[in-house]
């Protein structure tokens, strides 16, 4: 199956305190281009996330970018209470009470609003190791769904590809069938020149014959016919193959397109000049299409 360079994959993906978002686009290019955007915090895993990358992707632009957020309800701090700090503060308001001889007994409100009382530690960053497996599952993920969607749109160009394909070989017949129709019609004419040139001198037939068949052989078109449909039968091997072959069909899309307008060069007849023409018009949209493939 050939696969397409366009795509689109997101994943979401969540561990313990935070979640990951990862987003993948690709567009066409002539070879593999990435485009990695991490936070800070994951900088130290970009080569290994390039791997990843390019163990899914073999051709075209890639942009992937990932954020961080942290999860609602996740702690961010961890919390503790001092109890003999709070005793002491409570101890100290009695005291205070009795001997100010003033009612009442400290509120809890009170109490942990008291400094010291409670502490905030900050949890500490996950490490580059405890991170990994986060962005490796959000990478394969969002990678898997680009895969998905190029594979999608491949499907369609392949389909497209084969009508011109097809249609390229309607054309291709009707230049054989053309050919030896035009190369007599040219033998004809030369033999007719030389005979209004000479006027009444006589003909060496054989010499004639010798010129007009030498003239003639450089007038065929029988090999550009057969490497064309070689370029074309290999140019359908590749789609059964499929894979990453859209820069050896767009060399072969290349080389169809040579045989063609040396066909065209030589072409001395309406019909063969016609099929010619359609020819280069379908190899253009061939051409459009293969810059699509992976």
């Amino acid at each position: 199956m050939i696969r397409s360079m366009t795509g689109y994959g997101h994943a979401e993906v969540a561990g313990v305190r935070l979640s990951l978002s990862v987003e993948c686009k690709s567009l066409n290019h002539r070879h593999l281009d990435i485009a990695l955007r991490l936070p800070r915090g994951l900088s130290a895993l970009e080569l290994d996330a390039r791997r990843v990358i390019q163990g899914a992707v073999q051709r075209g632009r890639v942009e992937v970018s990932v954020a961080v957020a942290a999860l609602d309800g996740a702690p961010s701090a961890d919390l503790t209470i001092n109890m003999a700090q709070a005793r002491a503060y409570l101890e100290m308001a009695r005291r205070a009470g009795d001997e100010l001889n003033l009612g009442g007994i400290p509120t809890l409100q009170w109490m942990l609003e008291q400094p010291g009382v409670i502490s905030r530690e900050e949890q500490a960053p996950l490490s580059p190791d405890e991170w990994w497996p986060l962005l490796h599952d959000g990478l394969a993920k969002a990678l898997g769904e680009l895969r998905a969607r190029r594979d999608t749109e491949g499907a369609a160009l392949d389909k497209e590809l084969r009508a011109l394909l097809a249609a390229m070989g309607e054309q291709v017949g009707v230049m054989s069938s053309r050919g030896p129709a035009a190369t007599e019609r040219k033998q004809q004419r030369l033999r007719e020149r030389i005979q209004a040139l000479l006027g009444g001198t006589p003909l060496d037939e054989g010499r004639l014959a010798t010129e007009v068949a030498m003239w003639a052989e450089k007038s065929d078109i029988t090999e550009e016919l057969a490497r064309l449909r070689a370029h074309m039968d290999e140019f359908a091997r590749l789609l059964d193959e499929g894979g990453a072959v859209g820069r050896t069909l767009d060399f072969l899309i290349q080389e169809m397109n040579r045989e063609v307008n040396t066909v065209g060069s030589k072409a001395d007849d309406l019909e063969l000049s016609q099929a010619t023409i359609a020819a280069k018009s379908t190899l253009e949209k061939l051409r459009e299409q293969a810059q699509n493939i992976e």
